[in-house]
């Protein structure tokens, strides 16, 4: 596998085609390419989404990335799926079609937490539903390959990341098997994905075949049972987190005792043993070999499917191994018998140097629409048109969210330079710009060039988060160079106003009074967005989230700053309902700390089980895997039953009275009917209003005694996402 200290550059690429032009936006028919004077192209995108030339969507990103190294690109946006004639529209690819189900991933984009389909399509033009299949990426590439049967079909994006190995899907409520056989693809690229996609690329051009094209880290394929790298010795699992003796849950607000060794923790009991007894001889070996050559054996897919702890035990390993600094390959077993396949996973990529983030984000971008949708209005392209994105990655480690499983918790951040220019673009050449930049940010707001201290410890980590229970003594946590690109993005003539829209991380901006005085001076439009999740210890412990008094400490400082400016602003909290580990009793709690702040929330979400977040692995386990697991270890109650995600639902919106009367029931059921009532301590009022039909008088509102809700008004629709997984921009 590629050493990481020896990547190559993205710039050290000899063009493949040297007198190639930058084209005004990438064809998406044969007229264009005419145009362009090709006769083919070397890769076609295959994507779900509207084709947007703007570097905050992928097949932008990567189609002008390859461009730029000489290759020819073409786009297939959002084609019909129920024949192969769409993918023929272009011809056959000489190198390999690129497969992606667009920005979001397809299931989260077409159905609600609730599994309800979804009435609008962000990604579309006219936000129109249905332009994408199920599934897209194994439909795409099935299709590809009715197409033209001997075309190299490569499959990436989010869809493809957080499928690369047996998952839990929430849609059909079954542990499923890898992407890679449903789709039949020759490779998966997951990550970010510029380093293989352009390795790939420039091997494939040199007359390379794919099948032989094994050794690129951040990529996933399919093998033989047996087949390994020369030199590489396989390790099971359980030899190195064997499922073993349970680790006390740790209290989220505790902090690391000075001198204490990382995760030491006390043995409580005996683990139960699923599969076999590791000799002690292995384990040893196993720590003690060269860890590059090391590939892990993850429990099989028949194996995950039927068993829950060894589901939540493969979880665990996965995740431990995310670090590109010290992960090891990876491989899973699909199938039995003369059928059986493996599924062999690479170390992920190794990150962006700020000159590589600088260059991949400077290409000659359209920024707008394609001209084939012409004046059709595009709700993403509306919300992130004058935004920038600065950095990628996370190191938050959220339970619920799947960021970091896709690009990482290693901070990759662009240089000021580049950003300051990208402003100057928007406001040169973007149309209907106004002076007002809504975002300068990415999956967060503020960590923004923030890394360990060391390059030694950060390569040898293995922690889930950087700043979880606390924030970690080798944490730079320094505000100051975002506080200097806020100074000079404002200063550039021409703008007005530079607003933050990303998700801010206030357990790191309390450290910088600074930077909070900054941003609430000068960067706040009125409201600002800030996700505490919860306010209890239980459901915070499981998402790896900081105790509700770090929000209270970083209320206090932004209602200081806002005084000291001379400015009424106000936090605008998000919370999630029914994720793992929160009980009943925790949701009426967090309805009466919002009550008491007269918190009235109109958009609400309800956790949504996304693939591969460890959240997910709670939600269908029932264990927590933030621990060693074991048949005996914690077990993690959640709320599943459409009723008690309806009530917790209801609870964080216990304003709305079509809630009450689930409301009254669960807190006659629990023993708190002293909150039920019309004073200020009580959280529902004991009467329901009614909505007299127009028959019986002028329709005003009057109260009654109803036992239903079906004369209350109806909520707001249910915000989308629910784990993070695809979105534009991430929540901290």
């Amino acid at each position: 596998m590629e050493n990481p200290a020896l990547a190559p550059s993205l710039l050290s690429y000899p063009r493949y085609r040297p007198g190639l032009a930058p084209a005004p936006f990438l064809p998406m028919s044969r007229a264009e390419m005419d145009a362009l004077g090709w006769d083919a192209c070397d890769i076609i995108v295959v994507t779900g989404d509207a084709y947007i030339d703007h570097p905050s969507f992928g097949m932008a990103l990567i189609g002008r990335t390859l461009e730029a190294q000489g290759f020819r690109v073409g786009i297939i946006s959002q084609p019909d799926w129920r024949s192969a004639d769409a993918f023929r529209a272009l011809g056959k690819p000489r190198l390999f079609y690129g497969i992606t189900a667009g920005n979001m991933d397809s299931m989260i984009n077409r159905y609600t937490a609730d599994r309800k389909p979804r009435s609008d399509d962000a990604y579309t033009p006219d936000a129109a539903p249905d332009k994408r299949p199920d599934r897209a990426v194994v439909v795409y590439a099935q299709r590809a390959r009715e197409a033209y049967p001997d075309a190299n079909i490569v499959i990436g994006s989010i869809e493809a990341s957080l499928r690369r190995i047996a998952h839990y899907d929430h849609w059909s409520e079954k542990v499923k098997r890898s992407v890679l056989p449903d789709s039949k693809a020759d490779l998966l690229i997951f990550g970010s994905g510029e380093r293989a996609t352009i390795a790939l690329a420039h091997r494939l051009a040199a007359g390379e075949p794919i099948e032989a094209i094994r050794d690129l880290r951040g990529t996933a394929f399919m093998v033989k049972p047996g087949w390994h790298p020369e030199g590489f010795v396989e390790v099971d699992s359980i030899a190195i987190d064997r499922p073993g003796p349970v680790e006390p849950h740790r209290d989220p607000y505790e902090m690391e005792p000075e001198g204490a060794t990382a995760g030491a923790t006390s043995v409580a009991q005996p683990a139960a043993q699923p599969i076999r007894i590791v000799p002690a001889a292995e384990r040893v070996a196993s720590r003690k070999a060269d860890r590059a050559r090391q590939v892990i054996r993850l429990p099989a897919y028949e194996v995950v499917k039927d068993d829950k702890v060894m589901y939540a035990h493969a979880s665990r390993t996965f995740h431990l191994e995310s670090n590109p600094g010290n992960a090891r390959a990876m491989v899973q077993a699909h199938g039995v018998g003369p059928g059986c396949r493996d599924v062999w996973l690479n170390p992920p990529p190794v990150p962006l140097t700020t000159e590589e983030m600088d260059w991949v984000f400077g290409q000659p971008y359209a920024r707008r629409p394609h001209p084939a949708y012409g004046e059709a209005r595009i709700p993403a392209w509306d919300m992130i048109r004058f935004s920038i994105n600065i950095m990628r990655g996370c190191f938050g480690g959220c339970t619920f969210c799947s960021i970091t499983e896709h690009e990482g918790r290693i901070i990759q951040s662009r240089s000021e330079g580049s950003i300051l220019r990208e402003i100057e673009e928007i406001r040169d050449k973007t149309p209907g710009f106004t002076g007002t930049i809504s975002d300068l940010g990415g999956p967060t707001a503020n960590m923004y060039r923030m890394a360990c201290k060391d390059p030694q410890i950060e390569a040898s980590c293995r922690r889930l988060s950087c700043v979880f229970p606390g924030i970690c003594e080798n944490l730079g946590t320094d505000h100051g160079p975002l506080i200097s690109l806020y100074r000079k993005a404002r200063a550039i003539p021409g703008v007005k106003k530079v607003l933050i829209g990303s998700g801010l991380r206030y357990d790191l901006a309390v450290r910088s009074p600074e930077y909070v005085k900054e941003l609430v001076t000068h960067h706040v439009g009125g409201l600002l967005k800030i996700a505490p999740e919860h306010t209890e210890e239980g459901p915070l412990g499981k998402m790896m989230k900081p105790g509700i008094a770090t929000y209270d400490r970083f209320k206090e400082m932004f209602e200081q700053y806002s005084k000291e400016a001379g400015k009424k602003q106000h936090l605008i909290p998000y919370f999630i309902a029914a994720h793992p580990g929160t009980t009943d009793e925790d949701m009426v709690n967090l309805a009466l700390w919002l009550k008491s702040g007269n918190f009235k929330l109109d958009q609400v979400q309800t956790f949504m089980p996304t693939p591969m977040a460890m959240a997910t692995t709670m939600y269908h386990s029932g264990k927590n895997p933030l621990r060693k697991v074991s048949e005996s270890s914690e077990a993690v109650d959640t709320p599943k039953s459409g009723r008690q995600r309806r009530l917790h639902k209801a609870l964080l919106r216990y304003h709305d009275p079509e809630g009450w009367p689930l409301i009254r029931e669960a807190l006659r059921a629990m023993g708190r009917a002293e909150l039920i009532g019309s004073a200020p301590r009580h959280l529902v009022p004991r009467d329901q209003p009614v909505i007299l039909d127009r028959g019986q008088g002028s329709g005003e509102q009057k109260t009654g005694k109803a036992s239903s809700p079906t004369g209350a008004r109806r909520a707001p629709p249910l915000q989308r996402g629910g784990g993070g997984a695809g979105r534009p921009r991430g929540r901290s």
